[in-house]
């Protein structure tokens, strides 16, 4: 019996789904609050958690551990367009910017309300985008 005859697929799918709409719903309400740097922060791990349960569902195996949005979209076998890409660079950025003292302060700086609603919604496609693809 191989690994992905012992996982429940569709409920790790599920899971992920659900953990990453939470997330998103956590997102919408630390930027209602102006706390910009970690709306972005969640915004990164509700697709982060999107293209986890991409991967399970395409791959019948547990996701790799990785936050590089682009990497999990590429081991998962998804297609992603150029504009989409770019996207998934950026929004990886977040989440090193959000956590590490290192980046923190050049990271407040830019996160600015303009900036995270720009963000946000560039995240809510990319959300709409891979859902449909589940």
């Amino acid at each position: 019996m191989d690994n992905s005859q012992l996982l429940d697929i569709d409920k790790i799918v599920t899971h992920w789904i659900e953990t990453s709409d939470s997330d998103f719903n956590t997102m919408l309400t630390l930027f209602h609050s102006k706390t910009y740097h970690w709306a972005l922060f969640m915004g990164h791990i509700s697709i982060e958690k999107l293209l986890k349960a991409y991967f399970v569902k395409n791959n019948r195996n547990h996701a790799p551990f990785t936050h590089n949005l682009y990497r999990l979209a590429e081991l998962g076998g998804l297609e992603v367009s150029e504009e989409y890409a770019e996207w998934l660079f950026k929004i990886t950025t977040f989440n090193l910017n959000a956590r590490y003292d290192d980046y923190k302060k050049e990271f407040y700086a830019i996160c600015t309300a303009d900036f995270a609603k720009e963000w946000i919604e560039k995240i809510k496609i990319l959300q709409q985008w891979i859902k449909q693809m589940l």
